[in-house]
């Protein structure tokens, strides 16, 4: 049974919402803006109607899934726990576009409320200011998940260690983003001009 929710864990991980929701408006969002197969890049490429989409759907299919298993297996179980990174996985490598997925930062998070909602909250809490102060995504997301995986031992140990696993994809993902961090060239977003964008496609 552990098998399966592995198996179904990828499954749903590898489901490409931020490539289907462009893609059904005629955009390849692999070859828009900066070709991540991610909520961020759609909403830079279609605005906050579709990215926001894109990004609670990367988001949801984590949260459900992982949410059933935990409920299922219990806390006490590493079931749930490998499930979640065997779901990012799934993002960030799917079998339904050839293993070339995105960076897998909406859909940890919707495992992060699955499993704990304080390190989900605290991850927000990182991120937030974080990117409304540097309008760098990459940053605060790589913050936000690097707070989370040190304070996951505090509460459980396979939380700590399958959060710093997380972590560790994120960061090996978001290596083209940190060069650029590092040669101050990273590509900056501002949330809030993009969320109060009206000019988007219907």
């Amino acid at each position: 049974m552990s098998i399966a929710a592995l198996i179904i864990s990828y499954l749903c991980g590898s489901i490409p919402f931020s490539f289907l929701i462009p893609w059904s408006k005629g955009i390849d969002i692999r070859k828009t803006g900066s070709g991540n197969v991610g909520g961020t890049n759609v909403l830079r490429a279609l605005g906050p109607k579709w990215g926001l989409l894109s990004i609670t759907l990367d988001f949801l299919k984590a949260f459900i899934p992982i949410l059933i298993i935990r409920l299922i297996f219990g806390v006490d179980s590493w079931v749930p726990y490998l499930s979640l990174i065997v779901l990012v996985l799934g993002h960030d490598y799917p079998i339904f576009l050839k293993f070339k997925g995105g960076k897998g930062v909406a859909s940890t998070l919707g495992g992060y409320f699955a499993l704990s909602p304080l390190l989900g909250a605290i991850f927000l809490l990182v991120w937030i200011p974080v990117e409304l102060s540097t309008k760098y995504v990459s940053l605060s997301s790589l913050l936000g998940l690097l707070v989370t995986a040190i304070l996951g031992y505090f509460l459980d140990t396979k939380m700590g260690i399958t959060y710093t696993i997380l972590f560790l994809l994120s960061l090996y993902k978001h290596r083209s983003n940190i060069k650029r961090l590092l040669s101050n060239s990273e590509n900056k977003t501002d949330i809030i001009k993009i969320l109060q964008r009206k000019e988007e496609l219907k």
